[in-house]
């Protein structure tokens, strides 16, 4: 019974088909070819937005991530060439630092390297008539520590006195210096003035920025 049921459905599709099939048969060669063709295009499309256009957009992402990992992988590489030359440099800067470190005194130092330049004063023959230190002018990290200085000696005295200062072992400049006939000597003797100006390291209290104050452990 089942076999005969199918046998009869064909004619039934045959027949549902068959107004199609006459209209084709009507239609001429070109427009069959064009109808063909539609249908490929159709298809084509339907197969393209939903198995291709996901599909696309994936190697799309996929090569934009690539672009940007290989962006990485360049910078990483200039950055590991030039890591040596960095480091050159940063031994050369941390070698100049201990440098400056050492002809720069910490502030307990101060009263010796000034007692240092009196001394230089004395060795070469001068009589001080000042020697007043001023107070401190902070700058990034150090402090200028001028002091006015004022001898009487011959030239070639003043000269001597000014060497054995650039000899010290810490910093310290001679500026604004000025000589005159001293009226009370009978010796050609100069009145010689001029600042001294030595420097220090600021601890971190000092060169803290205004209002922010260095915080200290609490008490118990």
């Amino acid at each position: 019974m089942e076999q005969k049921n199918k046998i009869m459905e064909k004619p039934e599709v045959s027949k549902s088909l068959a107004p199609i099939i006459e209209k084709l048969e009507k239609l001429s060669k070109i427009q069959r070819i064009l109808i063909f063709c539609g249908i490929l295009v159709f298809t084509f499309a339907i197969f393209y937005f939903t198995m291709l256009s996901p599909k696309r957009d994936e190697i799309e992402k996929l090569e934009l991530e690539y672009k940007q990992l290989t962006a990485k992988l360049d910078v990483a590489k200039r950055t590991a060439k030039n890591l040596p030359e960095f480091k050159e440099k940063m031994n050369k800067a941390d070698a100049q630092l201990k440098i400056v470190m050492q002809v720069l005194p910490e502030k307990k130092e101060i009263p010796t390297l000034l007692e240092s330049i009196s001394l230089c004063g004395q060795d070469a023959g001068l009589e001080f008539i000042l020697f007043q230190p001023q107070n401190e002018r902070n700058k990034q990290f150090y402090a200028e520590i001028p002091v006015l200085i004022q001898v009487t000696g011959k030239y070639h005295n003043v000269a001597i006195f000014f060497d054995k200062v650039a000899r010290l072992p810490r910093i310290v400049n001679i500026n604004n210096i000025s000589m005159k006939v001293d009226q009370s000597k009978k010796d050609n003797s100069l009145l010689t003035s001029c600042t001294a100006i030595t420097y220090r390291f600021l601890d971190a209290k000092a060169t803290a920025p205004p209002g922010k104050a260095i915080k200290k452990g609490r008490r118990r």
